[in-house]
């Protein structure tokens, strides 16, 4: 790790994030990348057909994808990616109040990051900065096979 203030192994970047992300369900979604901290990911994620359920609300399967990707897209870049990687264990999701247009806002934070395991905190605001959802994902953090 170069910088002790971050949690990052390896920082990421914008661009990395949204490249490793297209042709798959975050890009799909319409999720875009926003912003890197020194200990959080934030990205948003339209409200629209895509992420509605059949009565015009963010389906809670869009709002927990979203705390997926930023989990886990975050806890890639906190471990050595030659040696490691990491994939969802588990995921919690409270849906505290409905969304029907514009943005949701997701920001992910590690509450812990261990060498075999990760736990995330996700909380999903909508424009107005009210909490929509808040997710803990769980992420187990394995070693990388070599291949001979």
């Amino acid at each position: 790790m170069s910088d002790s203030k971050t949690i990052w192994h390896t920082r990421p970047t914008l661009e990395l994030m949204h490249s490793i992300s297209e042709n798959t369900m975050a890009a799909h979604l319409g999720i875009e990348f926003l912003e890197i901290g020194d200990d959080f990911i934030r990205a948003r994620m339209p409200v629209d057909s895509r992420t509605v359920q059949p009565f015009g609300l963010l389906h809670g399967g869009a709002s927990a994808t979203l705390a997926e990707t930023l989990g886990s897209i975050a806890g890639a870049f906190c471990v050595d990616m030659e040696k490691k990687y990491v994939v969802g264990l588990e995921i919690n999701c409270n849906h505290v109040r409905s969304a029907r247009e514009g943005f949701v806002y997701g920001t992910a934070r590690p509450i812990h990051l261990g060498g075999s395991t990760q736990i995330w905190d996700i909380r999903i605001l909508d424009e107005r900065d009210k909490l929509v959802c808040i997710s803990r994902l769980t992420l187990a953090v394995l070693e990388q096979v070599s291949s001979m």
